[in-house]
């Protein structure tokens, strides 16, 4: 049995990576700032469900990790090995409104991590990435091995400064690390801001679905439960200091995996965003067996069933 921090734990992804290693009988101590960036509602709903479902194997204090004092204080006398960072400011358009957001919480908050995973000695650090930072990389699929220097959005330069820095920690303090650049993540307990909650939810209410650049965009949806068990995979195998190449291209300890008819309303395409995403995952299939298995015909309905049940709709 490990404990593990969770960074993000009230968020989509950190809850369910929180539930599953207590359901395999680890335990979590969880962390979030509660931001308002969507409904805190939602957030608590999810730490409560978490808790429920995993009772003492479970802990969550409310922290923002992008405040250094707040974060050592509140983590002082706090045993755990491994650390799962998903928090972070989310979303390419609000970064457009409130761009002060990202630098504190991406950046800031991504070195408040890595000092503190240093200063633990911590065995591994997986952290969320983003397919964002491909920019406006026209090869398809995106691989790992492509280049990333041209973000088209201030949220997709601070997950590649994100992975920079690790690589300079792995370099510098041989602290072993695996970042993921996530592509579209959905399913049950998603976010508000995503296109699968804001089509049901359009759909359901009888107002027109928004959809962006004429309808020529493509994405790679990833259903939630395959997210996870990529997740927890990688914290199973953090890469070796071998001086081997890993994915990513690093020789340090660090590698980076990549009902009713809808009324349509199409709209120009927006600032920061990009045409198309689609994940080439033959490294992190090679290197952890890692392969999804949830198809967007099984994920969709299954996010719909539960859209329903948590609005009564």
């Amino acid at each position: 049995m490990a404990r593990v921090l969770v960074t993000g734990a009230a968020g989509f992804i950190g809850a369910a990576v929180a539930e599953h290693l207590c359901a395999r009988g680890d335990e979590v101590l969880g962390i979030d700032s509660l931001n308002d960036y969507y409904q805190v509602s939602l957030k608590r709903d999810r730490v409560a469900r978490v808790a429920t479902a995993t009772g003492r194997r479970f802990a969550f204090r409310q922290l923002d990790f992008a405040d250094w004092d707040a974060l050592a204080a509140g983590l002082a006398g706090e045993d755990f090995d491994r650390i799962v960072h998903l928090g972070a400011q989310a979303g390419v358009r609000y970064s457009l409104e409130n761009p002060r957001a990202y630098v504190s919480a991406n950046l800031m908050g991504h070195l408040n991590l890595l000092e503190l995973a240093r200063a633990r000695q911590s065995s591994h650090l997986v952290y969320a990435s983003s397919s964002s930072v491909y920019g406006g990389n026209d090869r398809l699929p995106f691989a790992v091995e492509d280049r990333v220097d041209h973000p088209v959005s201030l949220y997709a330069a601070t997950k590649r400064a994100d992975e920079l820095m690790s690589e300079t920690y792995a370099h510098l303090y041989r602290l072993p690390q695996t970042g993921l650049r996530f592509f579209t993540v959905y399913g049950p307990w998603g976010r508000p801001d995503m296109a699968p909650w804001l089509f049901t939810s359009a759909i359901l209410e009888d107002r027109p679905i928004k959809v962006f650049n004429q309808g020529e965009m493509w994405r790679d949806f990833t259903y939630i439960d395959d997210i996870v068990s990529g997740v927890v995979a990688c914290l199973d195998a953090p890469p070796a200091d071998d001086g081997a190449v890993k994915a990513g291209g690093s020789v340090k300890p660090h590698a980076l995996y990549c009902g009713r008819k809808a009324k349509i309303e199409y709209l120009p395409m927006q600032p920061g965003d990009v045409t198309a995403t689609y994940a080439d995952i033959d490294a992190i299939q090679q290197a952890i067996g890692y392969q999804p298995t949830t198809g967007i015909e099984q994920g969709i309905p299954r996010f719909v069933a539960w859209y329903r049940d948590y609005h009564g709709v």
